[in-house]
Formats: structure tokens, sequence, C-alpha cells
């Protein structure tokens, strides 16, 4: 299995700065070792697929460092040629993901998941929309028709995904989140799960079996783009929900074998992750690495 990453490209982040850049450095030290997954840099997205999802003068305000300094306290990093850099990379690394699953089945970003970005601004440590960016490349890249399922398991609602799909009924938006949680502001998702503060592993999967039963039962998808968040874990200090680790396996079990049961090619993104001990955060991130490695495996029998 392919798996992309972009730790490399570091951000040059103020000292004390509550987001965790170093989680991705250490998954890829954590997974790089495993024969059965092959570890690629990923390209940096073009402008042309930035245009997908959004706003052109955005893009510009991007590329060239004019967002003001509301805009960059929005996203929660200051601007730099590296965050760009890292920003388009991030998104590279999910279309690369995609293309791996369409042809092994599955792929792998090792970062990605950048949901909370709109059309014309970035938030919440997001500047890019991969996701929109991913699917609509993937649907130029096929006939008319084809239909991508986006299942959003970040703790915090994807507003972003689901602002920028708001009329587009080929691409489906499912959030499973904490109702109180980030963003404070939700965008209505074609189904949004909302959770209480506190949530356990029975709670969860349950609504999850659910959920997923409406996804397949009223939208016939041929690709799944999943977000699979490690932040509904309970060591997580921005999650507020009290999945274990055995619940965040089964949470995972349960999309790959929903893209097993349709035979449909399926790019993961880790998304979120916020643990109080950051090898948490990268303990659950592998545990999902192994899951779509267990999935490659059954689909291959």
């Amino acid at each position: 299995m392919d798996a992309f990453y972009t730790d490399h490209y570091t951000l040059p982040l103020p000292e004390g700065h509550r987001f965790p850049s170093a989680k991705y450095g250490l998954l890829r030290q954590a997974v790089q070792n495993l024969s059965s997954l092959h570890l690629k840099e990923a390209r940096a997205a073009t402008d042309t697929e930035l245009l997908l999802a959004h706003d052109p003068i955005y893009i510009q305000r991007v590329i060239h460092g004019t967002l003001s300094p509301a805009e960059q306290r929005e996203i929660g990093f200051p601007w730099s040629p590296a965050m760009l850099e890292r920003s388009r990379r991030s998104v590279g690394a999910t279309l690369a993901a995609c293309d791996s699953a369409l042809r092994d089945g599955i792929g792998l970003n090792m970062a990605g998941g950048t949901h909370h970005a709109y059309r014309d601004k970035g938030s919440g440590y997001c500047v890019f929309n991969d996701i929109v960016i991913a699917a609509r490349v993937l649907q130029r890249q096929h006939a008319r028709g084809y239909q991508v399922a986006v299942i959003d398991l970040d703790v915090h609602q994807g507003n972003g995904t689901a602002s920028i799909l708001k009329n587009d009924s080929s691409i489906y938006t499912l959030s499973l989140h904490g109702e109180k949680n980030f963003p404070f502001r939700k965008e209505p998702s074609d189904l949004d799960v909302g959770l209480p503060d506190g949530c356990g592993d029975e709670e969860y999967l349950e609504a999850l079996t659910h959920a997923l039963y409406i996804v397949e039962s009223t939208f016939n998808f041929d690709f799944i783009i999943y977000l699979a968040g490690a932040d509904p874990h309970e060591g997580d200090r921005l999650g507020r929900l009290k999945l274990t680790k055995a619940g965040m396996l089964a949470r995972d079990k349960q999309v790959f074998d929903i893209a097993q049961k349709h035979n449909v090619p399926i790019a993961v993104t880790m998304a979120g992750g916020y643990g109080v001990d950051i090898n948490t955060t990268v303990e659950v991130q592998v545990q999902t690495v192994m899951a779509a490695l267990a999935a490659e495996v059954a689909r291959k029998k």
C-alpha cells in the first residue's frame, strides 16, 4: 500500500503554539519499517487543482502572503512560504492517495483532512480543502456521474467541506462529530450526527453504524474519502469524547468494511489529533494504518 507524507515540510510556528506538528514525523517513523507500506513524498497541488474548491482571489492572497492578520489568526498559522508549500503538499498527498486507491483499492495520506477550509478563507489549521479538491479531481478523471462519499469522522464538524459542497449532489458529506465542539457555527452536511460530550465506544459505534446505513441506502457511491481523525479518542485534549483505542479500531474497521462490501476504492486522511500525550495520538493513527493494511489484505482474498 502507498502512503504519502509531507512532514519534512515543517511549519515555522512560534514557541508554545498548540498545533502538534511533530505528530506527522513521529507517525512516519512509527510505520517506516512496515514491509507492506510504501512511503512516498507527496507532490504539490497545482493552482488549477486548488481552483476546483477555492476562490481565485483567496488562492492568490495565500500564494503572495497578503492574508490579513485576522485571516491568519482564523487559520491558526502565521503566513510563510513554508506554510504555503506544506498546504499545497498536503492537498497533493490526498490526490496521490486517491490515485493509489484507484489502482490498489486503498491509499493513505499521512496527514490531510483539512475540512475547515472554506471556498474563500481558511480556518482551524486548514488552508486549502484537500477533500473537496480530491473529490472533484476524481470526478474529472471519470465519466459523468462519478459519485464520491466523504466519511468525516474527525471529532470536529467538517464545516468548510459542507459549505463548499452544499449545492453539489454528486459528493455526499457525512460528519460524525462532537455537537458542542468546534466549529461553533456548523454548516449543514448531507448527514450530520452530533454527539454529546463524554460519548463512549458503544454510543459512538451505534451512531456510526446507523449513519453508514443511511449513506449506503441513499447514495450510490463510486469512491470513499475517509477522514480518520484521532481526536475522538479519550486521550485527546480537544476532543471531549471518550472512545478507547479499541473503539477507534472498531470505527476504522466499520468504514473499511463498507468500502469492501461495495467494492469501491477508499482514500484515507489522518485529519485531527491533539493528544495530551502526543504519543497517544500517534498510537491511534498507527492503528488506523494497520487497519488499512489489514483491509487491503482482505480485499485481495
